[in-house]
């Protein structure tokens, strides 16, 4: 018996969080159909997790910055560069492959009164604004309202300052990131009991029939996202490391992507993607700042999102879109998405800003934002999870790239 119970606990410590994640996720929506009344009280569980992750994650962005430039050493190649234009090749494409599916399967909404006080983008400019000021937003307040641009400027600043610092306090900070990695990895584990209240109070709430009632839209969203993951990804990776990007692909979606739908955010699923960066034995140096950074500016699934809610309300309201407008539209995307984690609202409150461009008023713009609030449930998900995924795609690639050359350049200097 004690045997038993030391494997149990074992597994629920050790075991695969992917498997453990999918019986809390079937088991919530079992809960929800058959025991509705029953599924609502367990929307505790949900809300605990997710409020555990949103007080954990700026912190660790924060810190795993701040120590990796801090211990930076003089001399060791980091390969951000080449990472940071796959990042932005790879926002580009989302957001046009976005623009190519929604134009070849129109959607047509329900536009729904939102009453909810937001305070959307109006142009291009005061976006680029907003993230200025997000940079110089004060750390503290910074770390308080998940200002995950301010938090990355103030620890690169502090991190590229404390470099000159002595070596008691380098180690101190790299034992500050281990520590609040640490605790990451704690509540993530705790990932399918927060799924299980999450998935089982939310169906109960509004149903299956909610979801079905926007589905063509859900399929143009979903559909996009998948070429992106499964054709565009592949052939930027085969572009840089020319040979079959597919078992780094599935790797990468399979480790990084599947956790991150659930948890349903990139920052709190830097500690999976670094843990798998490390078993791929890909550089520290590199890595340890590429996830971080990716985390908050990769953002290939917001890049889809706009653009998709977007022409669903043009074709709803029937405007016509030309090329050069549609290219304008993939680009606009491209640049909001990466600053889409400074904006309150995330990805969503973008929407506004991009009707704009077709002269749609802000009054029905944030009803398109309320059908997205409406699809979240799996919108979110599937664009957390193609972003997070992205970050350690990218970064395995332009390392695995830096491995080949190197190893190519020591071969023919013995020849």
């Amino acid at each position: 018996m004690e045997k038993q119970k030391r494997g149990f606990v074992h597994y629920i410590a050790q075991g695969s969080l992917v498997k453990q994640i999918l019986v809390g996720l079937i088991a919530g929506i079992l809960l929800a159909w058959l025991v509705p009344s029953a599924a609502k009280s367990v929307s505790l569980l949900g809300t605990l997790f997710v409020g555990a992750l949103k007080a954990i994650a700026p912190v660790l962005v924060w810190v795993l910055v701040m120590s990796s430039i801090a211990n930076h050493k003089e001399g060791q190649k980091t390969n951000i560069r080449p990472i940071l234009v796959l990042y932005i090749l790879g926002t580009f494409s989302a957001a046009l492959v976005a623009v190519v599916g929604s134009s070849m399967f129109p959607s047509q909404l329900v536009l729904v009164v939102n009453n909810a006080q937001m305070s959307p983008p109006e142009n291009i400019m005061e976006v680029m604004k907003g993230i200025l000021v997000n940079v110089v937003d004060n750390p503290v307040n910074a770390l308080l309202n998940g200002n995950y641009v301010g938090i990355l400027a103030w620890a690169i600043g502090l991190g590229i300052v404390l470099r000159h610092a002595k070596d008691s306090t380098k180690s101190l900070i790299h034992d500050m990131s281990e520590a609040v990695t640490q605790v990451v990895r704690v509540v993530i584990r705790c990932a399918p009991v927060g799924i299980f209240g999450l998935v089982s109070s939310t169906i109960a709430e509004t149903g299956f029939n909610t979801l079905l009632g926007y589905a063509q839209l859900l399929v143009v969203l979903l559909g996009c996202m998948l070429v992106i993951a499964f054709v565009v990804n592949p052939l930027i990776v085969y572009w840089k490391i020319r040979r079959n990007p597919y078992p780094l692909v599935f790797a990468c979606l399979r480790e990084s992507g599947v956790t991150a739908f659930f948890t349903r955010s990139s920052a709190a699923n830097i500690p999976v993607n670094m843990a798998m960066c490390r078993r791929m034995n890909l550089h520290e140096d590199t890595y340890s700042v590429s996830i971080p950074l990716g985390a908050t500016i990769n953002m290939e699934g917001a890049a889809v999102t706009v653009p998709v809610l977007t022409l669903a309300a043009v074709n709803t309201l029937g405007i016509p879109v030309d090329l050069p407008t549609a290219l304008l539209l993939s680009v606009v995307s491209a640049i909001c998405a990466c600053g889409s984690s400074g904006i309150a609202g995330g990805s969503l409150l973008l929407i506004p800003l991009a009707c704009s461009m077709f002269g749609i008023s802000n009054e029905i713009a944030m009803q398109v934002v309320a059908v997205g609030l409406v699809i979240g449930v799996l919108q979110d998900s599937a664009e957390t999870s193609l972003n997070s995924s992205t970050d350690v795609l990218f970064t395995a690639a332009v390392c695995q790239a830096e491995d080949d050359r190197l190893a190519s350049d020591q071969l023919t200097r013995r020849n």
